[in-house]
């Protein structure tokens, strides 16, 4: 009996290290390449168990499949205007052809090494294309920070995914920084851009109130105009009244005399009034006494 338990212990131990040998697991942040003699056979890249043949036939190599973030250095670099700036850029990446990261790669200081030595060409490429206001501007439009970064981008992810199995998931400038003497002239331009949009704005106001003054001028001109043919018509209309009543007056000069006070009694009763005049005062004697008009004879 004894030597029962001892069979089925060693037994237990050598399916335990049987299995320890053959069988590996595979996490869900994890992919993995199966190496044969030292030559990749299999890339697995689902999580779960898988068989392999005991060392030194298979060898399992792991890599962390979740996304990195490498950050560069601060470098100075120019632009095409050839004024210096000093660019801190970053890359987001991950493995994303195990196979081929083994092979060009293998291990992660590597990684950074090769990621480091393309994001400096790149960015000494993209930048050295672009002029200095394309980073600093005082108008926002101007600014193609993202622009760049996207160029950058490109010229980076297809040599990583096809050399090393590198994929670039983003490029990003996080620092951007220029020397003092770049700095003064930055701001020299800055106060001549800002001068000039103040003239420029000035200038159009100007002309605003120009057209204004204008315009204004012309409706002035047009409605002294419009008033002086309406005070013509209204002295026309008055002046071939008048020539009315003189000819009235020719023809019966007291008759004339009769209808002036009555228009004058009749404008100043239009209304309640209270007017203290003598009763021989015009035209007020007319409400004393009507004059005696005879109707003029004509001669034959």
């Amino acid at each position: 009996m004894r030597n029962f338990w001892v069979f089925l212990s060693v037994a237990l131990v050598v399916v335990v290290l049987t299995l320890f040998a053959v069988v590996f697991q595979v996490r869900e942040t994890e992919t993995v390449i199966v190496t044969r003699f030292g030559k990749p056979v299999r890339p697995i890249t689902e999580p779960g168990l898988y068989l392999k043949y005991p060392l030194p036939i298979d060898r399992v190599h792991r890599f962390d499949s979740r996304c990195r973030l490498f950050e560069g250095v601060l470098e100075e670099t120019n632009t095409a205007g050839n004024q210096p700036i000093i660019v801190n850029s970053y890359i987001v990446w991950r493995i994303a052809d195990p196979k081929r990261y083994l092979v060009a790669v293998q291990d992660m200081r590597s990684a950074e090494g090769k990621l480091r030595s393309l994001l400096r060409n790149a960015q000494n490429s993209v930048i050295g294309r672009h002029s200095f206001s394309d980073f600093v501007n005082t108008d926002p439009q101007q600014i193609k920070v993202e622009q760049i970064e996207s160029e950058i981008q490109s010229q980076i992810a297809e040599h990583a995914l096809t050399q090393y199995g590198i994929e670039v998931s983003a490029v990003g400038i996080k620092r951007l920084m220029i020397t003092e003497s770049v700095t003064e002239k930055v701001f020299d331009r800055m106060r001549a851009d800002r001068k000039g949009r103040t003239e420029s704005i000035l200038a159009a106001g100007n002309a605003e109130a120009q057209a204004i003054r204008s315009e204004a001028d012309a409706m002035r001109q047009e409605l002294l105009a419009v008033a002086e043919s309406q005070a013509k018509a209204i002295r026309g209309a008055g002046d071939a009244e008048a020539a009315a009543y003189y000819q009235m007056l020719e023809a019966d000069p007291e008759l004339a005399m009769f209808l002036r006070d009555i228009e004058a009694l009749r404008k100043i009763l239009k209304e309640r009034s209270t007017i203290v005049l003598g009763v021989e005062t015009e035209p007020i004697h007319l409400l004393k006494e009507l004059p005696k008009l005879q109707p003029k004879q004509t001669e034959n």
